[in-house]
């Protein structure tokens, strides 16, 4: 069993939403979510619930439909990204979870980063803040990559000429984006806490 996972922001503030009560914008972007490649991914949390209600950051895309709708393409266009191994893009997201404190993403990726070939003591240490051990030097970088641009919001220009050294401004140029944008979902998870489970809806 893993330490410090993250935790519940708190009480839940939005409600989840019914299907048959969305218009016609929301079932478009609803459907193109549920129909989509993440219907198929690895996740101890599923997109919908057992009514068909969108969870965690897919469910607020509906409150605003026409950005929901970019946020939505954008996640999915860095999801399944062949940029990145696997286990390279799952530990960049765990970190961010880590970081963030992120419940909804640590679950969602949790699954995915085993299926990649991680381990529990290697996931332990990314929730203590520690590079894992056993990683090839790409993966440790990206940790330690991910971890500073989060602290500290950029890399001073050691780091940044070691990562392009080492992964390439192409490949640094997608872990940049990925980070901002798992970043962003954290943040409007902590910002309108939707519900992880039907019955911590408001």
């Amino acid at each position: 069993e893993l330490r410090g996972r993250p935790a519940p922001a708190g009480i839940p503030r939005v409600a989840l939403l019914e299907p048959d009560e969305l218009t016609a914008d929301q079932k478009l972007l609803y459907t193109t979510i549920t129909d989509g490649p993440r219907r198929t991914q690895t996740s101890q949390v599923p997109l919908t619930d057992p009514e068909g209600r969108l969870l965690g950051p897919f469910g607020l895309m509906l409150l605003h439909t026409r950005l929901g709708s970019v946020v939505q393409a954008l996640g999915a266009a860095l999801r399944f990204d062949d940029t990145f191994t696997a286990r390279e893009r799952e530990l960049a997201i765990l970190t961010v979870a880590a970081c963030r404190a992120s419940e909804f993403e640590w679950l969602a990726h949790e699954n995915a980063a085993r299926a990649a070939g991680l381990t529990s003591r290697q996931l332990q240490q990314v929730l203590d803040a520690e590079v894992p051990e056993g990683l090839a030097p790409p993966e440790e970088a990206i940790v330690a990559l991910v971890r500073r641009l989060i602290i500290e919001r950029g890399l001073n220009d050691d780091l940044y000429a070691d990562a392009t050294n080492l992964l390439g401004h192409d490949r640094l140029a997608a872990l940049v984006w990925l980070v901002g944008y798992y970043e962003m979902l954290a943040v409007a998870l902590a910002t309108f806490r939707p519900p992880l489970r039907t019955e911590d809806t408001p």
